[in-house]
């Protein structure tokens, strides 16, 4: 029988072996985007609505500005985002994301969420959502200025099974 003290003691471990599976299949799926994950993270933060100024989603992301300026280069090259100048400060631009962006996002959601369920599959559907609810609570509170990212309401019109 496991104690409570083994439970906390592999509490790290067991974080660890998810999150080291999780990047592995999510960095695969992500390989062909620009920027890999952190093209991800730019396209599902600009998809939220109110478009964020370079340096709100450099921060958010833990990003060095001088970094994020070369991947949002490669994303905008690659017709995914764009970058508009802030009406409210001409200096600062602001991040907009594309038809195109819009809908590589919602197949890199769906792509990721089919990775999440093969990486969930020990566990019942039932203890999946109270997981993904739990995990996000916890997430959430970690870092109070999230916001989740679905598809938009076009992509959603396609069907219910489309993101």
């Amino acid at each position: 029988m496991t104690t409570p003290q083994q439970l906390e003691a592999d509490f790290g471990w067991a974080l660890l072996a998810v999150l080291r599976s999780y990047r592995e299949h999510s960095e695969q799926l992500l390989a062909e985007l620009p920027g890999g994950p952190r093209g991800y993270h730019v396209l599902a933060i600009a998809a939220l609505g109110e478009p964020p100024s370079q340096l709100a989603m450099a921060r958010k992301l833990g990003v060095d500005r001088t970094v994020m300026t070369y991947l949002l280069d490669d994303l905008e090259s690659a017709g995914l985002i764009e970058r508009r100048p802030d009406p409210a400060d001409r200096r600062a631009r602001r991040i907009t994301i594309t038809e195109a962006g819009s809908a590589t996002l919602c197949a890199m959601q769906r792509s990721l969420r089919a990775a999440e369920d093969a990486l969930l599959e020990p566990l019942e559907p039932a203890e999946r959502d109270v997981l993904r609810r739990l995990l996000y609570r916890l997430a959430s509170g970690a870092d109070p200025t999230h916001e989740h990212t679905t598809c938009t309401e076009a992509e959603k019109l396609t069907g219910p099974d489309a993101c």
